[in-house]
C-alpha cells in the first residue's frame, strides 16, 4: 500500500517514505505517527489516540510525541504548518489531499513496469443522498421536496464519521431513471439515499429508502405520515436513523447536534425554502431577478418569524451579492456590507452551532477587512459540519492573503462536490492567478465562463489571466464581455483591491486588468 500527498509518498511495503524523488530517513516511530495521521486525513486526532497508535502499551511525554511531530513535518517539508495542523489543547489535523495506491501484481514478469491502481482514501463510510421526488404532481411544489432533501443532507453532514457528497452533485441525477451503483462510482459514495415527498393539504408523506451503492441491495426503507409542522421531526428522524442503520462502518457517531429553532410557522419555512431554491439558481445565471425574488421571499418568512436563524443568514449573503453587482434595488450598495454583517450576526446570536451562520458572518466579515475573524468564523463552521463546502470559504483565505489554502480548499470541495457550482472553478482559477500560476488559472477560468457566462467577475479574472500570458487579443474580448455585463466597472470601482489583506494582490490583480485594457 502507498500514501500519495503533496508530492510525498508513504510506502508502507518498503517501510520508507519519499519526497520530490527521494527518500527520506524516518525514525521508526515517527513513520507510525504519519501512517496514522494519513489513514484519519480530516479528522482531529487526539495526543492520546497518536500514543497509542505509535507507543502501544508504552507510557511517553508529550515531548516526545511533540518532537516526533516536528520531525515529521520537517522530512514533509511542512514547514508553516499547514499540512499537519495543530489544534491546541485538543491534538493534530492532517489537512492535505490523500490517495491511497494499491500494488498489483508486479508486470516486471511481463516485461513492463509494476501496477498501481489509484482510489481515493475514504476511510469514513460516504453516502449521496439523491433529490426526493415530487409525488404532488405540480412542477412548482418541487421546491418544496429539493428543500425536503436538501435540509436532510445538511442534518447528515453533521456527523463527523460520514462523509456526505455535497447536495449540488447528487442533485444533477435529478427526473432521472438511475442505477444507484452508477451514481456510487461516479460520486463515490458508499451508500444512497433515495426518497419521495407527497404534500396534500396540511398532511405530508415522505418515504426513503437507504441502498448499497457497491450491491445494490436495500439496507433499510420507511414511510413516514405527518402533519406540515411535524416535518422537522421527521427530518432529524430520517438523519438519525441513516447513522443508526450505518453505526457498525462508523468508529464514533456524534449523538449531540444543535439544530437552529424552526420557524414559528409552517409558512416561514415555505417561503425560506422557495429562497433557497431561487438563491442555487441565481448562482448560474447571476440574474438580478432571480436575488430580488430570493430577497422578496426572505422578507416573507422573516415577517412571519423575525427569529429564523437560517433566513437572516441567507438575507445576509444576499446583501453582499447586491453589493458586489451593484444592484442597488431595495439595498443601496454603501450600507448593503452593514446590512449583511447585521444580518448574519443575528443568525448567529439565533443558532450559534449551525454551521450556515457562521458561513455568513465569516463572509461579511471579509469584506470589513477583518480578515483573521472572518478565518475564525470559517473555522468554526467546518467544526461544526466536517462536510463543509459552501464556496465562500475560499474568499476568506483570499482575501486574507493565503490564496495556497484557498487552493486546497477549493481542490477539496471538487472531491466532495464532483458537478461543482460555476464559482468553484473560477475562484479557484483566480487563487491560482494570485499565485502567478497563470496557466492553472487559464484552464479552471475556462471552464467557469461557459457554465456561467454573465458572471462578471470570472470574466475579468480571464481578461487579467490572458494579459498576464501576453494573449492581449483574447484579453480584449473578455474586457468586452465583462463590461457587457457590468457597464459601470472600472478598475477604481473594483472592490478586491479594497479589501484585500495584503496590497500586492490588490496591485496584482489590478494590473493584470490594466495589461487587459479595462478602464480606469
Amino acid at each position: 500500500m502507498l500514501y500519495r500527498f503533496e508530492g510525498c509518498t508513504l510506502d508502507l511495503t518498503r517501510g520508507c517514505l519519499e519526497a520530490a524523488g527521494h527518500e527520506v530517513e524516518l525514525r521508526p516511530k515517527c513513520f507510525d505517527v504519519l501512517r496514522h495521521l494519513l489513514e484519519n486525513g480530516n479528522r482531529l486526532i487526539s495526543k492520546e489516540e497518536l500514543v497509542a497508535a505509535a507507543w502501544p502499551q508504552v507510557a511517553v511525554t508529550d515531548e516526545s510525541l511533540a518532537r516526533c511531530i516536528s520531525d515529521v513535518r520537517a522530512a514533509i517539508a511542512d514547514h508553516e504548518h499547514k499540512i499537519i495542523k495543530t489544534v491546541p489543547r485538543r491534538g493534530y489535523l492532517f489537512t492535505a489531499d490523500v490517495t491511497r495506491h494499491e500494488h498489483a501484481e508486479p508486470r516486471e514478469q511481463q516485461g513492463g513496469p509494476a501496477a498501481v491502481t489509484e482510489h481515493v482514501l475514504t476511510e469514513r463510510p460516504s453516502i449521496a443522498v439523491l433529490a426526493f421526488t415530487s409525488m404532488s404532481g405540480d412542477l412548482d411544489q418541487e421546491y418544496f421536496s429539493d428543500g425536503i432533501t436538501e435540509d436532510i443532507i445538511t442534518e447528515l453532514s453533521r456527523f463527523s464519521e460520514l462523509l456526505v457528497i455535497a447536495r449540488n452533485s447528487s442533485f444533477r441525477y435529478k427526473g432521472q431513471s438511475v442505477d444507484v451503483r452508477q451514481v456510487g462510482r461516479e460520486l463515490g459514495a458508499r451508500y444512497v439515499l433515495e426518497g419521495s415527498v407527497r404534500r396534500a393539504g396540511d398532511c405530508i408523506r415522505i418515504t426513503v429508502q437507504l441502498i448499497d451503492a457497491t450491491t445494490g441491495v436495500h439496507r433499510w426503507a420507511e414511510r413516514y405520515d405527518r402533519k406540515l409542522e411535524d416535518t422537522f421531526a421527521v427530518q432529524d428522524e430520517v438523519a438519525r436513523t441513516i447513522v443508526r442503520v450505518l453505526a457498525v462502518h462508523v468508529n464514533k457517531a456524534e449523538t449531540e447536534r444543535a439544530l437552529a429553532k424552526p420557524p414559528a410557522a409552517w409558512l416561514a419555512y415555505d417561503h425560506y425554502l422557495r429562497a433557497a431554491h431561487t438563491f442555487i439558481r441565481f448562482h448560474s445565471s447571476f440574474d438580478k431577478d432571480d436575488l430580488l425574488q430570493v430577497r422578496r421571499s426572505l422578507d416573507r418568512a422573516l415577517a412571519i418569524d423575525p427569529n429564523y436563524a437560517r433566513a437572516h443568514a441567507l438575507l445576509s449573503k444576499s446583501c453582499i451579492e447586491l453589493w458586489v453587482h451593484r444592484w442597488d434595488d431595495g439595498c443601496p450598495w454603501p450600507a448593503a456590507i452593514d446590512a449583511a454583517y447585521q444580518s448574519a450576526r443575528e443568525a448567529v446570536r439565533l443558532a450559534p452551532d449551525r454551521s450556515g451562520a457562521h458561513v455568513a458572518l465569516g463572509w461579511a466579515l471579509s469584506f470589513m477587512r477583518q480578515h483573521e475573524a472572518a478565518v475564525a468564523e470559517f473555522e468554526r463552521a467546518t467544526e461544526l459540519n466536517p462536510n463543509l463546502t459552501d464556496h465562500h470559504f475560499a474568499f476568506v483565505p483570499l482575501v486574507a492573503g493565503d490564496p495556497a489554502r484557498a487552493v486546497q480548499t477549493l481542490e477539496a470541495q471538487m472531491r466532495l462536490d464532483p458537478f461543482y457550482l460555476p464559482r468553484v472553478p473560477s475562484l479557484l482559477g483566480f487563487a491560482y492567478y494570485l499565485l502567478g500560476r497563470y496557466a492553472d488559472a487559464l484552464a479552471q477560468l475556462q471552464t467557469a465562463v461557459p457554465r456561467a457566462p454573465n458572471h462578471g467577475h470570472c470574466r475579468r479574472y480571464l481578461a487579467a489571466t490572458y494579459a498576464q500570458l501576453g494573449q492581449l487579443d483574447k484579453a480584449r474580448e473578455e474586457v468586452a464581455e465583462a463590461l457587457r455585463i457590468d457597464p459601470w466597472f472600472t478598475i477604481n470601482q473594483a472592490f478586491f483591491a479594497k479589501i484585500c489583506k495584503r496590497p500586492e494582490d490588490g496591485k496584482h490583480f489590478n494590473d493584470g486588468m490594466r495589461k487587459a485594457g479595462f478602464p480606469e
